[in-house]
């Protein structure tokens, strides 16, 4: 199989299923986004952080192709005649439940925190930034393709786990969060 097909030269592109697109559809800017998530927690994960973050984000990707596929599928009927996998509300609860496990080590927050003070949280808080366009993206596309509410809920728990992530590696890094003073007028 060859990797180019010439079938985008024009500016659209094939949604799974076949029905065809231009290149900026919402559908391609979501799942194109989301693509763009994935490959910076690999980023991430190829970062010398302990096993256990490195299994956890591995699971990441890999719910994130789900993600991709779902928001590469133009309608529910669609979905359910492809067979495209599905986010569950056990996803989300694994996500709150390693949340809780890693915030309970930390120091409440007083402040908003500048993202930053090692390359490896920093890399945690662009990943953050990245879910939070793609979760964004996901919702312009809900008003007119609606989605499934658990896709959602994950994207908005990933950007959570990956804030909370970058917190528990600033710690364990033993590097400062900088805190967000507003300037006094």
């Amino acid at each position: 199989m060859k990797i180019y097909t010439k079938t985008g030269d024009e500016g659209f592109t094939s949604l799974y299923g076949g029905k065809r697109v231009p290149k900026n559809n919402d559908s391609i800017d979501a799942y194109g986004t989301i693509d763009e998530l994935n490959s910076f927690i690999g980023l991430l994960r190829d970062q010398d952080i302990a096993d256990i973050y490195k299994k956890f984000l591995t699971q990441i990707q890999i719910e994130l192709f789900c993600i991709g596929s779902i928001l590469a599928t133009p309608s529910k009927n669609e979905k359910k005649n492809l067979n495209v996998q599905k986010i569950t509300a056990d996803e989300i609860e694994v996500l709150e439940h390693e949340i809780d496990r890693m915030d309970a080590t930390l120091e409440s927050m007083t402040h908003f925190i500048l993202p930053g003070g090692h390359p490896t949280v920093s890399y945690c808080h662009v990943a953050r930034a990245i879910c939070r366009r793609a979760e964004r993206l996901a919702y312009t596309l809900h008003h007119f393709e609606p989605l499934d509410k658990e896709v959602l809920m994950y994207l908005n728990r990933l950007s959570d786990y990956l804030f909370v992530l970058a917190r528990k590696l600033t710690k364990e890094l033993v590097v400062e969060e900088i805190k967000w003073i507003p300037k006094k007028k």
